[in-house]
């Protein structure tokens, strides 16, 4: 856990200089990849992974991304604890069962959380950059970049390839082949999950300065948005934690 608690520590210190994490971030990042790594060194790994996969993809064609993005999305660059949380919350709560109950259902809902949240980042970020118009999950319709629960071939295809980069992490940390395939089956499902939910229930907003939609509280035209849909209480970052328990739950049917 120590050794844990130090790589943890040096990994969160150099995101936070790259402006990956913020201060609340990087404290948060420690945290949880330390009981990670109470759990054992394939947890870690399996967070790292995560982990370092999403800051190298965010990083990739970032300018252009934050040009088709940045008057929509609530959130951008540096994540905060509640991303981190989101992302990483459930993964490392199933790190501490396993070491008050070992069960390879842990790991099976461990790889199906972490590949949620995997799967749901790669399929953001390339899918942002692609050339095709994103469309809503649920209805079809064409919807502007950054929308949430809007979708593309290659972000989708990014999404499963997402969960299956997990999978293959999962065998190479030696954790059996049901988690393996607990990392595709969930990973996957929950990045739907999280699509569904955000093109259905996660709240809207309007800026009447601009005539469209955001999710930002103040748009960047400086005019305070007014709410157009969903629950208020229902952001981004919880619907990420609704997608991780979603891949959870549903990587451990792999177990029946």
């Amino acid at each position: 856990m120590l050794a844990g608690f130090a790589l943890a520590t040096i990994i969160a210190l150099a995101a936070h200089a790259k402006r990956s994490l913020s201060a609340s971030g990087a404290l948060a990042a420690v945290a949880v990849a330390t009981a990670c790594a109470a759990a054992g060194w394939s947890w870690a790994w399996m967070l790292i992974a995560f982990f370092t996969s999403a800051t190298l993809l965010s990083k990739f064609g970032e300018g252009a991304k934050r040009a088709r993005t940045g008057d929509i999305v609530e959130k951008g660059g540096e994540r905060d604890v509640w991303q981190v949380l989101a992302n990483g919350g459930v993964f490392a709560a199933l790190a501490i069962a396993s070491l008050a109950w070992p069960s390879v259902l842990w790991q099976a809902a461990g790889a199906g959380a972490i590949a949620a949240s995997t799967s749901d980042t790669w399929a953001t970020e390339i899918g942002t950059l692609s050339s095709a118009v994103p469309r809503s999950i649920i209805t079809r319709t064409r919807v502007p970049p950054g929308t949430s629960g809007g979708v593309t071939p290659i972000g989708t295809i990014t999404g499963l390839a997402g969960a299956i980069f997990i999978a293959i992490v999962a065998l190479l940390a030696g954790w059996p082949l049901r988690a393996a395939c607990a990392a595709i089956v969930g990973g996957f499902a929950g990045s739907l999950v999280d699509s569904i939910v955000g093109a259905s229930i996660q709240r809207k907003r309007w800026c009447e300065q601009c005539g469209h939609g955001t999710e930002r509280a103040v748009h960047t035209c400086g005019t305070v948005t007014m709410p157009a849909g969903g629950f208020r209480w229902l952001g981004n970052d919880l619907v990420n934690l609704v997608s991780t328990i979603g891949g959870a739950c549903l990587g451990s049917l792999c177990l029946l």
